[in-house]
C-alpha cells in the first residue's frame, strides 16, 4: 500500500497491494507490469462509453482554454444551462428543475432535503422516508440512513434517522414466485401508508436494479404499481438512478423503461461518461414552486465548492452525444447476456441468474452465508485477474456491467472465462 494513501472499502492489514494502473482505452486497463485487463465494471459503473473516449477528452480540454471553474451562486454559464436543457428533455416530462451537485450519495441527500423540506415548506411535518431492504444510497449520513442497515453503516447506526424498510420484490429468470412477492410488497406498503399517512415525506427506491445491495432486481410493473400507491397516499417518490441511469437498464433511464416519472430523481455515475465527479438531482416543478418564495427560510441552502463545474459539465454533454450514438449497442446488450447466459444454465454453482439491460447478475452457490462478506467474492476476483478480468463480486453475488464499447468477441471471452473460473473454485 502507498504510505500516504487510505484507499476505499479496503481493509489496509489484510488486502492485498492494489494494482497500479498506467493507461487505460476502451474496455481496456493497461497496468504497471504492462499486463492488460478487462474492465468488465466500468470501474465502479461510470465508465459507460469506455475509458479515454476521445470525443469526452476533447470537449474537457476545450472547455477548459475558456472557462475552468466559476461560483454557482450568482452566477451560471452555457456548460451547465445546456447539460440541464438536454438532461430535462430526455427525462419523463415533468422533471424539470435541476439541481447541480458533485457525487450520487450527495444527490440522494439533495433529494432527501428537497422532500423534506418540501412538506415543512407545506407547513407539514413529515418526519420519515420509507426505504427498501437491500438498498444502498450512498455513504454520506443521510444517504446511509435510507440505505439498508448493513457493514457498510453499522459503525455509525445510532447516529442514523429513522427509517421504515420494506421488503424488495426481487425476481430473477424463471422466478415463478415474482407476482406474489409483489403482491406482499404493496400490501406491506399499503399498510404502512395508511397508518400514518400524514408521516411520510416520501418513498426511496433504487428502481429496476438495487446496485451495491447485490443486484438485486424487479420488475417494471412492480414501479408503476408503486407509483399508484404513492399517489393514493399524496406522498413524494424518489428514484436513485445513480447506477441504472445513462443507458444501464437497456433504456436511457429506468424511470422511462418502468413508463414512471417521479418526483424526484437522482443522478450521478455515467452522467460524465466516467471523467469527472458531477451529479444533479431533478425535480418536478410542483416540489420547485414551494420553494419559491419571499421567506428567506423556505429557501434550500446547499450547495458545493464545485456545483456545476464547467469541465464536467462539457464531460456530460459529449457523453449525451455519444448515449445517442450508442443506444443501438445498450439497448441490445440485455437479449447478448441472455444467450452467454446459456452457457452457465444448468451449472450447480449458480443461481438466481438475472439481467436488466446491460446489467447481468448471478448468485455464486457455496457453504458460506450469503452476503458482502462472503469470501466466494475474493477467489473469484483474483482467478478473473489471472485471466485479464477485472470483476468485482459483491461477496457471493457476480456480475457484469461492462462499457458499452466492448465488442461480441470481448463479451464471449468475459463469460468463458466465468465459466472456467467456475469449474475451478
Amino acid at each position: 500500500m502507498h504510505p500516504h494513501i487510505w484507499y476505499p472499502f479496503t481493509q489496509a492489514k489484510t488486502s492485498p497491494q492494489p494494482f497500479k494502473v498506467i493507461s487505460a482505452s476502451g474496455i481496456w486497463l493497461e497496468l504497471e507490469d504492462k499486463r492488460k485487463i478487462m474492465d468488465c465494471i466500468s470501474s465502479w459503473w461510470v465508465n459507460i462509453h469506455g475509458h479515454s473516449h476521445p470525443k469526452i477528452a476533447e470537449a474537457i480540454y476545450n472547455q477548459a482554454q475558456k472557462l475552468e471553474q466559476v461560483i454557482f451562486a450568482g452566477f451560471t454559464h452555457e456548460p451547465a444551462e445546456q447539460l440541464a436543457e438536454k438532461l430535462v428533455k430526455k427525462l419523463p416530462q415533468g422533471l424539470n428543475r435541476v439541481f447541480f451537485s458533485d457525487n450520487g450519495s450527495t444527490a440522494v441527500e439533495v433529494g432527501l432535503k428537497m422532500a423534506y423540506q418540501y412538506w415543512v415548506n407545506k407547513n407539514q411535518q413529515r418526519q420519515k422516508f420509507i426505504a427498501f431492504e437491500g438498498a444502498y444510497h450512498g455513504d454520506t449520513f443521510g444517504a446511509m440512513s435510507v440505505g439498508s442497515r448493513s457493514i457498510f453503516s453499522q459503525v455509525f447506526s445510532n447516529m442514523l434517522f429513522e427509517v421504515d424498510f420494506s421488503p424488495y420484490p426481487e425476481t430473477y429468470i424463471n422466478d415463478s414466485d415474482v407476482e406474489e412477492k409483489e403482491k406482499k410488497v404493496l400490501t406491506i406498503l399499503k399498510e404502512k401508508l395508511e397508518k400514518n399517512p400524514q408521516e411520510y415525506a416520501g418513498v426511496i427506491i433504487e428502481p429496476l436494479v438495487q446496485g451495491a445491495g447485490g443486484m438485486r432486481m424487479c420488475r417494471p410493473e412492480f414501479i408503476r404499481k408503486l407509483r399508484k400507491l404513492v399517489n393514493q397516499f399524496d406522498t413524494l417518490l424518489i428514484f436513485d438512478e445513480v447506477m441504472t441511469g445513462f443507458g444501464r437498464t437497456g433504456d436511457w433511464f429506468a424511470c422511462i423503461k418502468s413508463q414512471v416519472t417521479p418526483d424526484i430523481i437522482c443522478l450521478s455515475k455515467g452522467i460524465t461518461g466516467g471523467f469527472l465527479p458531477l451529479s444533479v438531482t431533478i425535480c418536478s416543478e410542483k416540489i420547485y414552486d414551494t420553494f419559491y418564495s419571499d421567506d428567506p427560510i423556505k429557501t434550500l441552502y446547499h450547495g458545493h465548492s464545485y456545483t456545476a463545474n464547467p469541465l464536467g459539465c462539457a464531460a456530460g454533454l459529449a457523453s449525451l452525444e455519444l448515449m445517442v450514438e450508442n443506444q443501438p449497442k445498450f439497448s441490445s446488450m440485455e437479449a447478448k447476456h441472455l444467450q452467454h447466459f446459456e452457457i452457465l444454465r444448468g451449472n450447480s454453482k449458480v443461481e438466481k441468474l438475472r439481467v436488466t439491460g446491460t446489467i447481468a447478475a448471478m448468485d455464486i452457490v457455496n457453504q458460506q452465508e450469503s452476503g458482502y462478506l462472503n469470501k466466494v467474492g475474493l477467489v473469484i476476483r483474483e482467478k478473473a485477474l489471472e485471466k485479464g478480468l477485472l470483476l468485482r463480486p459483491l461477496g457471493n453475488v457476480l456480475y457484469i456491467m461492462a462499457p458499452y464499447c466492448i465488442t461480441d468477441g470481448e463479451l464471449s471471452k468475459v463469460y468463458q472465462g466465468i465459466d472456467e473460473i467456475l469449474k475451478v473454485i
